[in-house]
């Protein structure tokens, strides 16, 4: 199962501006289904200025693999790509069921680099034991 995020301040849109979101809505999901596991919610803060409120962000998204937001500025980018999260900004708010229906979809299909990335990141012997499981395989040319 993944976790992603969502920045939202009304839990159904993404809507907010990564450093400046009152609030993110977590999911974990599978191929199958979505399950909200956390809502993560902070004080109003302006968009400028206090570098340190990214930590704490940060630190709350721990163990997803993305986060979804309206705009998100240079310097989180490399703090969230330094936590191992990957930043998906979009161009319009977007209702959050629709975001994880695509990602199921995704998930199932594989195709789309971040999340295959993800996904073999996630499993418990990583590549070696993938391509170890496919050499076991019994197969022709």
């Amino acid at each position: 199962m993944l976790k992603v995020a969502f920045a939202s301040d009304d839990r159904a849109r993404v809507n907010q501006h990564f450093g400046a979101a009152t609030g993110f809505v977590i999911y974990t999901l599978d191929g199958e289904r979505a399950r909200l596991v956390e809502v993560a919610e902070f004080s109003e803060e302006g968009m400028d200025g206090n570098e340190g409120k990214l930590a704490a962000k940060i630190a709350a998204l721990s163990g997803c693999a993305a986060v979804y937001c309206q705009a998100v500025g240079g310097s989180a980018v490399r703090q969230l790509l330094a936590a191992g999260i990957q930043p998906l900004r979009l161009d319009a708010p977007e209702a959050i069921d629709a975001l994880l229906g695509q990602l199921r979809a995704a998930i199932r299909d594989g195709g789309v680099a971040w999340l295959d990335k993800a996904i073999r990141k996630q499993a418990p012997d990583g590549d070696a034991g993938r391509f170890a499981r496919m050499a076991a395989e019994d197969w022709e040319e």
